[in-house]
């Protein structure tokens, strides 16, 4: 009884203890503080080091980056090294240059081709009767090609050995651009290999090309190990991860572009010294990401992101669908010279497939002016198709 009533009078005690009301209230005021404090720490770090993939933006909001950079100040500006700050001026200064008007302006088709073309007498049949509004040139990386028609002979400019997946690959593109911005009524500029054939009458191909501000780069970005997963931090601090793109090395570009690519240096070291076969594990091909990041980085408005030639990669090989003779028909090149939409795919797992409309002037048109790869053995059946499927 007495322990009993011990411990009544125990908790009757405590209950009236001093400063134990006090307890409570103070719970709020500290969890308050700690939560502010979270939340400021993970601003700063954020702000520090900003969220490089879209799923940890969305770690405090659907929304994504958007709102939180928009709590955030601007991150500051990255000074220009010396060496960037004289391209872009350069760069800048050409770009901004208006574009002379050349009474007889022309295109400058460029063959890049390991040794013969065996598509010439195709071409003879695409160029005849518009002399004067092309000029032909070609780089023969292996063997010095014999011509067998007139608008190919003695169009053959100081070549190199070219190496698949190299910079060589680049270096020849640039030779032969240098080589056609010799002439200046060359406006455009357009790289073809000798399994390329045209896909439509030569007027079609010289309004397409001539009548447009734009110049035709293939560019996307792909976070696979076969974009973005070959990009390598030595190109840092001029080419961001970011900023790396991947397209196809098969462009037509207009004057200002040219001009441009010839130009520069600095990028170009770039790719030459970090993006290469088997450099830290990984195969950087830089022809296919060269021109991609670079008009990428200084002229992104100024390219449509797809190519006017036509590669079937659907057979996900390291080289694109190859026809055969038994493979050319009236209903194949219908079909390519239909097409209006780009369409890419990422090479990560996601297989993400980015489609775009092909847009000429605002209109919406077929994107394809040449196709490739043909072999020498489908040369009978394009002649015979020529003036059928150009037609279209």
């Amino acid at each position: 009884m007495k322990s009993a009533q011990g411990w009544r009078l125990g908790m009757g005690d405590m209950q009236v203890l001093p400063g134990a009301r006090h307890r409570a209230p103070m719970k709020r005021p500290v969890w308050i503080i700690v939560l502010v404090s979270m939340v400021s720490l993970f601003l700063v770090c954020a702000y520090i080091y900003p969220p490089q993939s879209s799923a940890a933006c969305y770690l405090f909001s659907s929304r994504g980056c958007t709102v939180l950079t928009g709590w955030l100040p601007p991150a500051p500006t990255r000074v220009l090294t010396d060496e960037e700050m004289a391209s872009r001026v350069v760069i800048q200064e050409i770009l901004s240059t208006p574009p002379t008007h050349v009474k007889d302006a022309k295109i400058a088709f460029m063959f890049l081709t390991p040794g013969a073309l065996p598509f010439e007498k195709l071409w003879e049949k695409f160029f005849h009767g518009h002399e004067g509004k092309f000029s032909v040139y070609v780089h023969s990386s292996k063997e010095k090609t014999v011509h067998a028609t007139r608008y190919f002979i003695n169009r053959d400019i100081r070549s190199d050995q070219v190496v698949w997946g190299k910079i060589s690959m680049v270096d020849a593109e640039r030779r032969l651009v240098a080589n056609a911005l010799k002439d200046p009524d060359n406006q455009h500029f357009v790289l073809l290999s000798e399994s390329c054939v045209p896909l439509h009458h030569f007027d079609y191909v010289y309004n397409y090309l001539m009548y447009t501000n734009i110049s035709y780069v293939d560019c996307f970005y792909d976070p696979g190990p076969h974009g973005n997963g070959r990009y390598s931090e030595h190109m840092l601090p001029e080419v961001e991860k970011k900023d790396f793109r991947k397209g196809a090395q098969w462009f037509s570009v207009k004057r200002q572009h040219a001009l441009i690519l010839v130009a520069d240096s600095l990028y170009y070291a770039k790719f030459r010294d970090y993006c290469k076969p088997g450099l830290e594990g990984k195969n950087c091909i830089a022809d296919e990401h060269y021109l991609p990041t670079f008009f990428s980085m200084v002229d992104p408005g100024g390219i449509a992101n797809w190519s006017v030639t036509h590669v079937d990669w659907s057979e996900r090989k390291w080289h694109p669908k190859s026809y055969r003779s038994q493979d050319v028909t009236y209903e194949l090149l219908k079909n390519i010279t239909s097409i209006d939409l780009s369409v890419h795919v990422t090479s990560d797992e996601k297989k993400e497939v980015q489609i775009q409309p092909c847009m000429w002037n605002g209109i919406q048109r077929p994107c394809y002016l040449f196709a490739r790869k043909f072999y020498p053995e489908t040369i009978d059946n394009l002649l015979q198709l020529f003036s059928n499927y150009t037609t279209l």
